[in-house]
Parts: C-alpha cells; structure tokens; sequence
C-alpha cells in the first residue's frame, strides 16, 4: 500500500489541498484528510515535497515513436528495442498511456521513412499488440491514422481492427489544396524537407496527389462501423470546413483533430467533437504550419485535448505555459491531458482521473526555484516506476 501525501492533489472537480492520496495494489483505494495519514502505519509513504499529485497524462496523438524506430532517412531499428528505449521516454516525460500514432500511407513521397513503409508500419502494429502480454513500463496503444488514398491496405486495416490492435481510429486526407495543406507553398515546402526536388518534380507530386483515387464515403462508414462495434472511437483530422464535421460525425467521429481554424473548432465543440491541439503549438506560440493557433483555440474554449504531436516534453510544459502565460485555469490544463483524453477514447472509466477504483497511474510534478515544472516521481498500476532527483549543489571544481 502507498499513501502520497503533502501534494496538491488534481482531482475531477479541482485542485485538492490537505489530503491524501491512498493506494492499494493497482488501485486508488480513497481520497483522505492530511490528518489521517497516521492511520496507515504499514503503507509505504511517499512525499510529493508540495508538489502536484496528478493523474498520469494519456496521450492519444503522437508519431515520435516513428522517430525512435527510424532516426535516420534510411534506419529501421528493431521495433521491440523501440518500443522499449521509447517508453522509457515518455515515462519520463508522464505519459503513461501512449497511442503510438502510425501512419498508413500509400508508398509515395510522404514514405520518405522507411518506418512508413507499409510491411514495417504492420511489423510495429503487431509490437504494440504485443505488450498487452507482457512487462512493460507504460500503457501501448494503437492509434490508426489511414490516408484515405491508401486503397490498397484498407483490407490490413480492416483485420487489424477485426483482431483488437487498433484503439483509435483516424482518416486522414493530405490532399494539397485542402485540410492541412490549404496553402500549396506550405505543401511544397514540406516536400523539400523530405527530398531535394526540382520544381517540375514538386508539381507533378502535387498534380498526381489530387488526382488520386480516394476512399469512398461508403467505404469509409463500413470501416467506421467496424471500429465502433468494437468499442474503438473514431477521428477525423485536419478538418478545414463545417461541412467536413457534419460528414465525419455522420459516420460515428466523435473527435476533430487539430481543425484548421477557429470556426471550424468552434462548430466541432459545439457538435459535440472532441477537438484536439497540439502542445507543442502551445510552446511555439502557433502551428508550425501555418494553421489553428492552440492557445487562440483554447482561449475561446473550444479546445478539449492536449497531445504531444511529436514533442513528449511538450505536455507538462504546456499545461504551466497555458496557466503562467496565458491566465488559463491550471485545473483544466490538466483535465486536457488526463480524464479528456480519457472520456475521447472511451477508458475514463479505469483511468485518467485521481478517483477510487481506477487505476493507480500518478505523477508528482513540483516546481524548481526558477519555477521550472520537474517530473519527480511517476507511479504505473500502483507501483513507483521511476524517480527523478535533481541536483542541488554545485559541483565542484578544483584548480591545481
């Protein structure tokens, strides 16, 4: 049994003070007074030094596992090492759930990893599947993100879902001229960080990308139906129009990820969307592509999810960004990467939220003098994974 006292404890309705947090084996057992502390004399005690005792962070956009399997152009190292080296960062960044965001492409110029070769993306998908079976440090999962051009690979999709290892669901369309890529300069220059490309060559990727052939409406509601009778939830990305919302959520979306612009996030929250931004955008101070800023989103509120993107560190420092800089409320800078994350993709039941019979997965955030928000100690189905302790002093040097 632990018992995590002299925290602030980030609850579901607030930000907790003169309490405890109880757990016992692989759950939260209660919440308790500071003053009853001394009634659990054979727990083992853990200080949180005033810190914040919060939620493990869940989250449920990010492709930096591709970077770890594929950290050069032409590099693929083995998935299983990946899968391992990479938990190891994230847990120390407090994601303790990950829904490793793999792309399905077709093979083309946005294949420029071989990670995004279609026989290696499966050979990871099976990895991840893989560490439901076995010991591992965070919670893997799967999130599908198919380019609804890749006609060719809906049949894999379609059976990795049919054998439970796809835990969110995406379309995607990277069409130039439309969602991500409305701006055709930015299209081209993203082109050019991929390969050295004349600009006849960059024209007639351009030209060939929209005149490919897509999925069909049908057919994507028969995918989508599929996810949602497993229990799976489902997103659409990059959505750059109202009308787009009222396609996807016709066919069962119940999350807009990273919508293109303010009045597209505004109709997506009201629709009853879940929207997602991402936190790096929060620390960059706008999209590095040109779109949505995240803060200008959540200060109108209609902002629901904070996720890594491909930045790990991004969540913690976002959420302090968010409320130091930006004057929003630190409670629900937290709710945006614990128990909404949680609620999008249907496990808030057994995770993200500090409340009795979830799953004991916490973090303990303190704050350095400079201010600066430290991950001091992250704790996994109720047993204390990892521990952080900075240095205080100063090292010394002699001269001789």
């Amino acid at each position: 049994m632990l018992v995590i006292y002299n925290g602030l404890i980030i609850t579901e309705e607030e930000i907790l003070k003169d309490h405890a947090v109880v757990v016992d084996g692989e759950y939260i057992q209660s919440i308790i007074p500071a003053r009853d502390v001394h009634k659990y004399p054979h727990a083992e005690l853990i200080n949180a030094n005033g810190g914040y005792i919060s939620p493990g962070f869940i989250d449920i956009h990010s492709d930096f596992i591709e970077t770890i399997v594929s950290p050069r152009p032409t590099s693929l190292m083995d998935v299983d090492i990946s899968l391992r080296e990479a938990e190891k960062i994230l847990i120390t960044n407090g994601i303790t759930t990950m829904y490793h965001s793999l792309s399905f492409y077709r093979e083309d110029v946005f294949t420029h990893k071989p990670m995004r070769y279609p026989k290696n993306v499966q050979k990871l998908v099976d990895a991840i599947a893989a560490t439901q079976n076995g010991p591992h440090l965070i919670r893997h999962r799967l999130h599908a993100r198919f380019e609804i051009d890749n006609i060719d690979e809906i049949g894999r999709l379609m059976n990795n879902i049919e054998s439970g290892k796809v835990h969110l669901l995406s379309f995607m369309d990277h069409t130039p001229g439309q969602g991500q890529y409305r701006n055709l300069e930015v299209y081209r220059e993203t082109l050019l960080g991929y390969r050295d490309l004349s600009d006849n060559e960059v024209n007639a990727i351009i030209e060939e990308r929209q005149n490919s052939q897509l999925m069909t409406i049908e057919k994507m509601q028969e995918v989508a139906h599929l996810a949602a009778s497993k229990g799976i939830a489902v997103a659409s990305h990059d959505d750059d129009h109202v009308k787009k919302l009222e396609l996807v959520k016709s066919f069962g979306a119940s999350i807009s990820e990273f919508p293109i612009t303010l009045e597209v996030a505004k109709k997506a929250k009201e629709m009853g969307l879940y929207t997602i931004v991402g936190a790096p955008n929060v620390l960059l101070g706008g999209s590095h592509s040109g779109n949505l800023s995240a803060i200008e989103a959540i200060s109108h509120n209609c902002a629901d999810i904070l996720c890594s993107d491909y930045y790990p560190s991004a969540l913690l420092h976002a959420i302090f960004t968010l409320h130091e800089k930006y004057g929003n409320d630190l409670h629900k800078m937290f709710m945006m990467t614990t128990l909404n994350p949680a609620k999008a993709v249907k496990i808030d039941e057994e995770l993200g939220s500090i409340s009795p019979g979830k799953k004991a997965d916490l973090l303990i955030i303190e704050k350095m003098d400079s201010g600066y928000p430290m991950l001091t100690a992250t704790i996994v189905n109720g047993a204390l994974t990892t521990t952080t302790q900075y240095r205080t002093n100063p090292f010394e040097v002699k001269v001789i």
